[in-house]
């Protein structure tokens, strides 16, 4: 029998098939779960949608096979056919509706079906209360001779307790054949997939089963009563403690993927994702393309790189390891200009000491995207130790597919060009820099001592601590650089996170200024005073006064979700001036297509020579033009509960209002938001890089906005 990889075919085209498997169950939809769990086993572009005719598309990165008239299951999987005309392997088929299966039930299954040689094998389940399933029918051996369905089972038959879950894998050529000959139902006219079953059943084939033993997993979903004990099931999930080799997973985020150091974050997953993207360069033939390889000063981050090295070095990979910590925006420079084929850089960037993690670019700088990030993830979690392989670190530099790179005098010329130097020289302002114990201070104090700026440090030592708190410039984070800006008459104090890719600073008084607030003065910035234009792209968490900003300049403002890589996704796609995020990255058109903390640093700096003012000046200046709006955010703990319980919450909310105010608008993008009058908003979304609730709202009036963020608290906790 076929052992190669199998393909998979989910039907999804039932009576109200989109409207129901649109449906949330917790965050994602229930199409999404039985997706996410059917791609830990087969790639999504072995996975094969049966959707019916007019229907709109229900996911994206899957092949979509339409079923043009509903004349039952067995057809469904019939329109399949012609798509897997050349294919001889096993097809594992599932309904769209069972989102409950687990991928290691799958899994059983289909190592069930190849190590026993069968032609068909069934995932089969024995339960305690009644469904309306079909029973499975054994004789004396033990072997499956039939499956009676419910509606025509006997009352000694209903009382047989092993039930067809209906999950399948059976070998392709076998099943189609058999559809092709399969009769209508004299009930209905339809061609039901089970009554095919039947056929292969009694035709002689090898028919084997697997049993699952989590009795939760046989529920569907068909009804708003089958949906609501379906988040009961998952939140009952979540809260089972869970095994300490399940952290053994690869998941990526927004931001790459993180994990907490020596349970997920592990030398083992390290080598598995680097033979994963390894693959991934040997399937393009871009192995001589090679990759780049930087650390920041994180616990384990060097060694981390050197793990990766030897894998990629091993595969034939030519490498290029950093020789000492580096900014991330570096890294991705260096990726950019060699062209190479990935460019990794071992970070966790702002997240606590305890965290470490991996951001993996594309050859021109920007980071994977979603459906690209889903594939690894699939590969990496299937890879075990005996497939990884390595090259001992010595013998690849001693032979050169393994060399040292040392690209911080490039990157700073590259800075220095997009920089107005000679205006800073003669500004002769004086520079308070808190690289918060992280990898930005060599690079921006080059470029600020280059530009003749008295620069002074704080924070500046090797510490992987961080010194106990994370690596994030927020107020609190910035009070020790706030104190020095009021007492040492500095003209700016500048702060990036741990892996400098984000930037915060603090004015001439000592006050700590928002993010919200550098994007606005650097956009009008770059369109009034350097004379540049085009559209500036936000993420949906950020001010809606660059909205208005732009406005009032002629130009566009485009809204993307979480990510930096959406923001540069829609920057390349307008053309766009400057993209940027609430949280402190951004870069301009020209620079790199990554975060830049140590750029948008120096632009700062030159505003200041460029113009003549001070921040709080130039503050007042833009808000001349757009007025005031107050943001607050709040990030709580993500509890397991909270994972099923806020979308549940947020679907079943009142379109109407929040609070005392009024709802225009509501997205579901990226979270929920909700759009207010007076470019007000809410937004509530899980994190994609830290187990946490964001609460985010923009508001008319610093009350207001309290009250914005009181009444999501309450909210998302019942």
């Amino acid at each position: 029998m076929p052992s190669n990889a199998p393909k998979a075919i989910i039907l999804a085209a039932g009576k109200d098939a989109g409207s129901l498997l649109t449906k949330h169950l917790g965050d994602r939809t229930i199409l999404e779960c039985v997706l996410a769990n059917l791609s830990q086993i087969v790639p999504p572009s072995e996975i094969y949608l049966i959707v019916a005719s007019g229907q709109a598309p229900l996911a994206n990165g899957y092949h979509q096979v339409i079923q043009e008239s509903p004349l039952g299951t067995g057809h469904a999987v019939l329109q399949a056919a012609q798509a897997l005309r050349d294919y001889r392997g096993n097809l594992l088929i599932l309904y769209g509706d069972t989102p409950l299966v687990r991928p290691g039930s799958l899994l059983g299954l289909l190592n069930r079906h190849n190590l026993r040689q069968a032609h068909l094998t069934l995932l089969t389940a024995v339960v305690d209360r009644p469904l309306p399933y079909g029973r499975i029918i054994r004789n004396a051996a033990g072997q499956i001779m039939d499956i009676i369905e419910e509606k025509e089972a006997s009352e000694d038959v209903r009382g047989i307790r092993e039930l067809n879950v209906g999950a399948y894998v059976v070998d392709a050529g076998v099943l189609f054949h058999a559809l092709e000959r399969l009769s209508p139902s004299p009930a209905d006219g339809e061609y039901r997939l089970t009554d095919c079953v039947h056929a292969l059943i009694r035709s002689g084939l090898r028919v084997e089963s697997y049993r699952i033993y989590d009795q939760d997993e046989v529920q569907g979903i068909n009804s708003e009563e089958d949906l609501a004990r379906a988040e009961f099931i998952v939140e009952k999930r979540l809260f089972r403690p869970r095994r300490q080799e399940e952290q053994n997973l690869v998941t990526f985020g927004t931001g790459g993927w993180r994990a907490i150091i020596g349970e997920g974050f592990t030398m083992h997953n390290v080598r598995r994702l680097s033979q994963a993207l390894a693959n991934q360069i040997t399937r393009q033939g871009q192995e001589s393309r090679g990759v780049v390889i930087g650390y920041d000063r994180r616990f384990l981050s060097r060694q981390a790189a050197e793990a990766s090295a030897e894998v990629f070095a091993g595969n034939n990979v030519s490498t290029v390891l950093l020789t000492e910590d580096a900014p991330t925006p570096l890294i991705t420079y260096a990726t950019s200009i060699r062209g190479s084929a990935y460019g990794l850089a071992f970070t966790a960037s702002h997240n606590p000491p305890e965290w470490n993690g991996l951001k993996v670019f594309h050859g021109d700088g920007s980071l994977l995207l979603d459906h690209e990030t889903r594939q690894i993830e699939i590969e990496t979690n299937a890879l075990t130790p005996n497939q990884v392989i390595k090259l001992e670190l010595d013998i690849g530099l001693e032979a050169g597919i393994l060399e040292p790179g040392d690209f911080t005098n490039q990157y700073v010329d590259a800075v220095e060009a997009l920089i107005d130097l000679d205006a800073i020289r003669k500004a002769g302002l004086k520079v308070m820099v808190d690289p918060m114990y992280g990898v930005g201070q060599l690079t921006l104090g080059t470029v600020l001592t280059e530009a003749r700026c008295r620069v002074s440090f704080i924070h500046e030592r090797h510490n992987p601590l961080f010194g106990g708190r994370s690596p994030a410039p927020n107020p609190e984070a910035l009070r020790l650089l706030a104190s020095h800006m009021r007492e040492g008459g500095y003209d700016i104090g500048l702060a990036m996170d741990g892996d400098a890719d984000r930037i915060a600073i603090v004015d001439e008084r000592g006050e700590y200024i928002p993010v919200n607030d550098i994007l606005l003065l650097l956009y009008w910035y770059l369109h009034q005073v350097r004379g540049e234009r085009g559209a500036v792209v936000r993420n949906l968490s950020t001010t809606h006064l660059l909205d208005r900003l732009a406005h009032n300049l002629g130009e566009e403002c485009y809204e993307v979700p979480v990510g930096f890589k959406n923001i540069v996704s829609a920057m390349q796609e307008h053309q766009a001036l400057l993209g940027g995020e609430s949280s402190g990255g951004l870069t301009i058109r020209g620079h790199i297509l990554g975060k830049d903390g140590i750029f948008a640093a120096a632009l700062i700096v030159e505003m200041l020579a460029r113009t003549g003012q001070k921040v709080s000046e130039l503050r007042e200046s833009v808000f001349g033009i757009t007025g005031r709006l107050y943001a607050l955010e709040e990030s709580l703990p993500a509890t397991p509960e909270m994972r099923v319980a806020v979308p549940r919450r947020l679907k079943e909310m009142p379109a109407g209002r929040i609070g005392q105010y009024p709802v225009l608008r509501v997205s579901q993008m990226d979270g929920t938001k909700l759009y207010l009058e007076n470019d007000n908003w809410a937004l509530v979304r899980f994190s994609g890089t830290e187990p946490v609730l964001r609460l985010a709202v923009e508001a008319d009036t610093e009350q207001k906005a309290a009250e914005l963020v009181e009444w999501l608290r309450q909210f998302v906790r019942g």
